[in-house]
């Protein structure tokens, strides 16, 4: 059975944190829809390209890092309606399709050369939270 139709797939439980970590990696710990980053405070999360309610899976190629605020924002918004949306949000002169066409390109990554280094560092530090909000 899985974790959604168990209902654990809200939160961190519906993932594997060495996942999470490594789709953070791939992403470069930066918002696929805004470009905010850790650096700047934000608090990631993973956003479904194709939303859950609208039948999207939990596979990497469908995750893509997302602010928090983009997240809630978007909710189950499809993905071109929110790109055009943030784009005029952030009014840098970059449309719509530019952020989507990023999106759709950060999501098609493979994840295989960030697992080892994902799964590193969740041994040294304990936890994503521990990871991403390290003082250095």
């Amino acid at each position: 059975m899985n974790a959604r139709a168990k209902g654990n797939w809200q939160g961190m439980n519906w993932i594997r944190q060495e996942k999470r970590m490594a789709i953070y990696l791939r992403d470069g710990c930066q918002c696929a829809w805004c470009g905010k980053t850790v650096e700047q405070g934000v608090q990631l999360t993973l956003d479904h390209i194709v939303a859950h309610s609208r039948g999207g899976s939990n596979a990497e190629t469908n995750l893509v890092t997302a602010c928090m605020d983009c997240n809630r924002s978007r909710c189950a918004r499809s993905a071109a309606k929110f790109s055009g949306i943030i784009a005029a949000y952030l009014n840098h002169g970059i449309e719509g399709a530019a952020i989507l066409a990023n999106v759709r390109k950060l999501a098609k990554r493979s994840l295989k050369p960030h697992i080892a280094e994902a799964k590193e560092l969740m041994a040294r530090r304990g936890s994503v939270f521990a990871i991403l909000n390290e003082k250095v």
